[in-house]
């Protein structure tokens, strides 16, 4: 591996702030400007551990962790760190509670099992697929990203900074999932996955997309 390509690749790529989509609708008084500080922060946060790690020759969190556990780490990142710049939104307390986020005072001590009130938030690699748990009316936003995977080290793929590519949202309806379900004798997750219909509508309702992504 080429310590030089390596060394940059610990700095993540900065959030574009003309990539954002001025027309986007969003609801619960959530701005662009806040989804952007969100996202700068977590460049912040990956920039500084993966320096840390860098300086103690350890591979970059992304080339450690398996892709679903740094997936999940970039999504509660960023559900953690939106209510820090939306004052309308707080994450979700109730345990595994749905959707991520709730509008701020509307559930007593901002706590819900289940409900179709919030945004459901995801991370991904992948620019359409995107699975849940189940068939739901929810306002979902996800963030696509690129980066390293740990099988990269033992190929010849180069080091490459983290970086978002597109986030995307709208209102889904039931009917913008497909419930894959599973066989009687399948160990696989039960899950749904998010439909042409669904994904329409969250590309036609954008909010960022990296220039040279498009």
């Amino acid at each position: 591996m080429e310590p030089n390509l390596e060394k940059a690749a610990c700095v993540p790529g900065a959030v574009s702030e003309g990539d954002f989509n001025p027309q986007v609708e969003l609801p619960y008084s959530l701005t662009i400007g806040q989804i952007a500080a969100a996202m700068s922060d977590f460049i912040d946060f990956l920039g500084f551990i993966n320096g840390q790690l860098h300086e103690r020759g350890i591979v970059r969190l992304e080339s450690m962790l398996m892709p679903a556990n740094f997936s999940s780490i970039v999504g509660e990142f960023i559900i953690t760190a939106i209510p820090k710049h939306c004052p309308t939104l707080v994450k979700n307390q109730y345990h595994n509670g749905h959707p991520d986020l709730i509008p701020k005072g509307h559930f007593a001590q901002d706590s819900v099992q289940h409900s179709t009130e919030g945004i459901e938030v995801k991370a991904s690699r992948y620019r359409r697929g995107w699975q849940g748990h189940n068939p739901e009316e929810v306002w979902l936003m996800v963030f696509v990203f690129d980066c390293n995977r740990p099988r990269d080290l033992g190929s010849n793929v180069a080091p490459k900074p983290f970086r978002f590519l597109e986030v995307l949202g709208a209102q889904l309806k039931r009917e913008d999932w497909l419930f894959s379900g599973r066989s009687v004798t399948s160990r696989r997750t039960i899950t749904a996955s998010v439909t042409t219909s669904g994904y329409q509508k969250m590309a036609d309702n954008w909010i960022y997309r990296l220039r040279e992504s498009k």
